[in-house]
């Protein structure tokens, strides 16, 4: 009877009509199962639970006693988001909703400790700030990723949808082929741009537009024309550098870039990077599907405010050739050491699965995946010997394949689409309103079952960045 009833959550979960409506159920579901007894279980061998309660019963008796000078040197032992382990993926991926109820107090109280010392007048501002920056620098950054895939693409407008609608979209944004025009579009519109993007269902009338982009791809004419895309790019992608961009919203977003000339190597631009370079020709590059589009050289403002070619003699294509999920440069670049990976490139997907879901084939599918790319590795490099006698077509092609396999696709929290969403006419085929709307809901929905998980492992480096902002403002004036 309890199977058949679990069934029945499974089912409404599926048609859940909203995030509380599919929160309600989750938790039900947990009930059902026995996972809500394991979440008020403190003991679990996977993580280190009694360092957890330690520090956490520490934190709140320094706290009621406000006992700042204490609290901070306490604070100071470390902040970051996996003690005791207390990170690890499979942490949130046994039960429907949630984790542990002890890393729930425990991030909880870190949180309030944080705002106590902030708040405190007991400690001087300047050793405050100073405290925060080395915390912020120590616990890292989260950052959102945001794959290519075609037509498959429109399955992170429901990730970000969600997302926006829990105030959970990182600061760092990443973004490759497809994704890279979602990456664009949330990267240069404000909090309140973005919030009325999503609540006017505005991305409804976008949708119908790429869908016309898609029909001409498949034309009869022997050459694509760039036309609809060029105008569809126009209209979502204001014509901002990167560094306006992020002036305006605060955002970091970066897109990836893939050479065309053999000679070059992949690029991620940002405002770090390429400050000038303007975001929509980046987003041209990195949607410039070989074979489809032709490659592109990038545009930016010179001093003066005019646009003009930037790295003339250079030409990009598709980003997800090269750098389809930019860990490395990422961690690089602001310190980012939690991703959350939307994938929806449908060449890896089949391949792909969520290291965080565990059972007993993961060992067997890892293990699957190491092999593939160590045999292809090899292969690849006796075979590259003798590529100087092949047409430079092969020579591009080989280096592609090669490149695409050798990559790592997943982070540290994944919302991967379906493998029944992949359907070959339709990857760069037209789509009908209620097709893409229906991608939007899938993306939605895996959302939704990660939600709390983001929103568990960010909300400490979240807490640092608004009492840094407002320490900041404070200095200021």
């Amino acid at each position: 009877m309890k199977k058949i009833k679990l069934i029945q959550v499974e089912k409404s979960m599926d048609e859940a009509r909203n995030y509380e409506e599919w929160k309600e159920l989750a938790i039900e579901h947990d009930e059902l199962s026995g996972m809500q007894e394991w979440k008020e279980k403190d003991k679990s061998h996977l993580y280190d639970f009694e360092e957890i309660k330690y520090r956490l019963d520490t934190l709140r008796k320094l706290r009621k006693k406000k006992d700042d000078e204490g609290l901070l040197f306490i604070l100071k032992e470390g902040i970051h988001g996996n003690m005791g382990g207390m990170g690890k993926s499979t942490l949130y991926s046994r039960a429907k909703f949630g984790t542990k109820d002890l890393i729930n107090e425990y991030i909880d109280e870190i949180s309030a400790a944080l705002n106590q010392i902030s708040k405190t007048r007991k400690i001087s501002k300047a050793d405050k700030v100073e405290f925060f920056q080395i915390a912020s620098q120590c616990f890292g950054r989260s950052a959102l990723i945001l794959s290519g895939g075609g037509q498959l693409g429109n399955f992170h407008i429901g990730v970000l949808k969600a997302l926006c609608e829990a105030d959970l979209i990182p600061n760092v944004i990443a973004g490759a082929s497809a994704g890279s025009m979602f990456a664009a579009l949330v990267g240069t519109k404000t909090n309140r741009e973005l919030t009325n993007f999503f609540a006017n269902k505005e991305y409804h009338s976008d949708l119908k537009k790429e869908a016309i982009l898609y029909h001409n791809l498949l034309g009869t004419e022997t050459k694509i024309s760039a036309k609809d895309r060029i105008e569809i790019i126009e209209q979502q992608i204001p014509n901002l550098t990167f560094q306006e961009a992020f002036e305006r919203t605060g955002r970091k977003i970066n897109i990836s870039i893939a050479p065309y000339e053999s000679h070059q190597k992949s690029r991620l631009l940002n405002a770090i990077s390429s400050p000038n370079v303007l975001i929509r020709s980046a987003v041209f590059a990195s949607t410039a599907i070989p074979g489809i589009y032709p490659p592109v050289t990038l545009q930016a403002k010179n001093r003066a405010g005019k646009i003009q070619p930037y790295l003339p003699t250079r030409k990009w294509i598709d980003g997800s050739m090269s750098n389809d999920v930019p860990t490395k440069r990422l961690a690089r670049l602001y310190g980012v050491n939690h991703f959350i990976v939307s994938l929806t490139n449908p060449l890896v997907l089949p391949f792909v699965s969520d290291p965080g879901d565990g059972g007993l084939l993961q060992p067997v599918k890892k293990f699957g995946t190491v092999l593939i790319k160590e045999v292809t590795q090899f292969n690849y490099s006796i075979a590259k010997k003798f590529f100087r006698f092949m047409p430079s077509s092969f020579n591009f092609t080989a280096n592609t394949i090669n490149t695409i396999i050798q990559q790592n696709y997943t982070g540290d929290i994944n919302i991967i689409a379906d493998l029944s969403l992949i359907r070959p006419d339709k990857i760069l085929g037209t789509l009908s309103k209620e097709e893409l709307l229906e991608l939007v809901r899938k993306g939605e929905r895996k959302t939704w079952r990660k939600l709390e998980a983001i929103r568990l492992t960010t909300q400490i480096g979240r807490t640092l960045d608004e009492i840094l902002k407002k320490h900041k403002v404070e200095l200021v004036t």
